[in-house]
This record gives structure tokens, sequence and C-alpha cells, in this order.
């Protein structure tokens, strides 16, 4: 009797899961959808704007890493002060040079290499912050219409509740139970009001949650349809292709910048020229001669090997890191598949005939127990049985739009999140 009271009630509570579905709403217009909610996030939230702020510092860094060195002038006096012949001005020579450091194997290109891979990655990490967002603000608000459809179900329990009471009292007056089933029901009844009020706090708490991802206050109802969708969760698992993910395109993109810091290093290596040009005036016989000068560098106590050395471990552990990320990026999607699925399944299931045949058995047990042929303990653990269910289909309607959302994060495609 328990497993078919059990059976029934979860059947039940699905079947007001589905009906919540298929019913005309007079709020539709009032309804915040989630659609909705992701595009106030998107325009309110701090994370998008500090990643856009580091776009276009990239963005700038790349102009910066295209900038030549730039030219110096000097001017130099000579015979100025001295003892003997040169006490007057009159043998100053001033010289006035020209010098423009010239850049040699390929530094400035190799600099705008790395400006380029960083700035990709940057515009890449911009992606990955509006994918987190999307994540977040999905199962914030999914944690919030799953609150809302508690209390429902607490204010239906609350209802049902309060009719068993009614119900006690009319059997005890007709002398067909004992006056301790009217204390059972009414502790039953105080209880269902308790757990009201606490559902109510909890709604509180999820829309203020979301409200703060959205920047404004959460209005009217959450969107029931959405949160009662299920997709089936029968079948083989997709075959799992982690390329083209963000993290596999975020490990691509730091071995791209460590691809581009070994260049630099390498170009670093060669020498830079400076070379100088000016003009020498002798104020004794206001004669002038040209001047020319090469200056180079001699790399003897640092020659740029360990800088290359450094980049090229970098690189190979880039390159390392990359296969450990595939690694673990196709066993987190094989994961989030395989959660999405098992969410789906129950909540499909929670979902089918059997929960419409164990509400037809609570509503039996409801009415046998005001005839007589039930006893009120029965019908207690039938009721907290359908309590139970409710919760449980909630629950794993919850659990599948948070495996959902998370196997979309995972498997979103990096180049049209970019394009966005």
């Amino acid at each position: 009797m328990h497993r078919l009271i059990a059976a029934a009630l979860a059947a039940a509570s699905c079947a007001t899961i589905a009906q919540a579905q298929t019913a005309p709403s007079a709020e539709t217009s009032a309804t915040f959808k989630l659609d909705h909610a992701l595009a106030l996030a998107g325009a309110t939230s701090p994370s998008l704007d500090a990643a856009e702020a580091n776009v276009r510092a990239a963005e700038a860094a790349r102009t910066v890493a295209g900038l030549r060195p730039n030219p110096q002038i000097s001017v130099q006096a000579e015979n100025l002060v001295g003892s003997g012949p040169y006490r007057r001005a009159d043998r100053l020579e001033t010289t006035t040079s020209f010098a423009l450091p010239i850049e040699l194997g390929g530094k400035r290109s190799a600099r705008i290499g790395v400006a380029d891979a960083r700035s990709q990655r940057v515009a890449l990490q911009a992606a990955i912050t509006q994918a987190d967002l999307r994540l977040t603000v999905i199962q914030a608000y999914a944690q919030a219409a799953a609150a809302q459809q508690r209390l429902t179900t607490a204010r239906d329990q609350a209802r049902i509740a309060g009719e068993g009471f009614r119900a006690a009292e009319v059997r005890v007056q007709a002398g067909r139970a004992s006056p301790i089933e009217v204390q059972r029901a009414d502790v039953t009844r105080i209880n269902a009001d308790a757990e009201v009020q606490r559902a109510e706090r909890l709604v509180e708490v999820a829309r203020f949650s979301l409200s703060k991802l959205v920047g404004q206050p959460v209005s009217g109802e959450l969107d029931t349809f959405w949160f009662a969708d299920v997709r089936s969760g029968y079948g083989p698992m997709q075959e799992i292709e982690s390329a083209g993910t963000l993290a596999m395109a975020a490990a691509e993109a730091d071995l791209a910048i460590a691809d581009a810091g070994v260049r630099l290093a390498r170009s670093q290596r060669v020498p830079d020229l400076t070379v100088s040009a000016g003009a020498r005036q002798f104020r004794e016989t206001g004669d002038t001669a040209a001047m020319f000068s090469l200056t180079i560098p001699i790399p003897v106590f640092n020659n740029g090997k360990a800088a290359l050395a450094q980049a090229t471990s970098e690189r190979q552990f880039a390159e390392a890191q990359r296969r450990v990320t595939a690694l673990e990026v196709d066993q987190a999607i094989a994961r989030a598949q395989a959660d999405a699925a098992n969410a789906a399944t129950t909540a499909v299931t929670a979902k089918g005939p059997a929960l419409r045949a164990a509400e037809e058995a609570a509503r039996i047990a409801r009415i046998g127990y005001r005839e007589g042929k039930f006893g009120q303990l029965e019908l207690l653990d039938a009721e907290r049985t359908l309590a139970e269910t409710r919760l449980a289909a909630i629950d794993a309607l919850l659990n599948y739009h948070n495996a959902q959302a998370q196997l979309e994060r995972l498997t979103a495609p990096a180049n049209d999140l970019q394009g966005n």
C-alpha cells in the first residue's frame, strides 16, 4: 500500500507541473523570462565591463608594440671652462648630433606578434567571461524558478493539511475517531504553514540573488514553461569533440603567446645599432665639420641566451598544458553529458503516466479517510510522500537545467561567442 501511494503521489507532482505547461496564464505578459534576464545581465555586468576595458588595453598595447624607437638629439659643448688659453670661450667647440636607433633581428615584428597573440587571448577571455555570466544567470534563474515551484508546492500542501485537519474534526465529532487524530492533523497543518513561510523566504533570497545579476528588481512570475521543459534524456551519448571550445581555444591562445615569446627572445639576441650624424662648430676659426658615429653594444654579460631558454621552457609548458586541457575538457564534457541525460531521464520519468496514477491514488486516499476506510496514519504517510515526491520532481528539474547549462558552457564554440 505504501509503495502504491508513493508511486501515485510521484505521478501527481509531475502532473501538476505538466498542467502548468499547458494551462494558459493571464500574466504571460508580466512573466520575467530567461532571455530578458540574460539581456539585462549583459548590459549591467561589471565583469563584462572589466573584460571590455581589458580588450581596449590590449589594443593599445598592440599599438605600442608597433612603435619604433624614438630618435635623439644631443648638444655637446667642449672647451667651455678651463685654464690658460681655455679660460675664455674663444676655443669653444659645440657639437649637435642626431642619433637614430636601428632595431635588427626583427624585434619590432616579434613584439607585434606577441601583442597580437595577447590581444587574441584577451578577446577570448572576454568571450569566456560572457559565457560564465550566461551560466551564472541561467543557474540563478533556475534556482529562483525552483524556489517559486517549491513555494507553490508548500502552499498546496498547506491547503491539503488544512483540509485534513477539518476532516479529522468531522470524524472526531461524529465519534468515528479518537481526538488524538485532531492533534496529529493540527501538528501537520502547523508544520505545513511553517514550511510555506520558509519557502517564501527562500523565494525572496533566490529572487534577490537574481536581481543582483540582472541589475534591477525581479518583478512578475518566472517562466514555469521554461522550467518544466525537458529534452529527452534517452539515447547514446553524443560524440565528444573538445576542439573549438572555449577552454581549448584558451589553451591554444596561451600556446600562441608562448610561440611569439620564443620569437621575440630570439630577435633580442641580435644587437641593435645606433647611428648618429651631426655637425661640430669651432668658435676660434668659425669652421664647421661634419661628424658620424656608429654604436654597437657588445653582448658580454647578457647575450639573451638565458631569456631564450626561459621562453622555450614556457612554450613547452604551454604545449603540455594544452594537452592536459584537451583531456580535462573531454572528461568534463562526458560528465556533463551524463549528468544532463540522467537529470533529463529523472525529470521525464517524473512527468509520466505513473504520476497521474499516483495523483488519483492520493485523491482516493483522502476520500477514503473522510469516509473511514483508511486510517489517519496512512493518510499522513501519503501526504508526506506526496510532498517529498513533488519536491524531488522540482529538484530533478533544477538539476537538469544546471547540468544542461554546464554542458552548453563546456561545448560553446569559441568563434560564435567571440563574434557576439
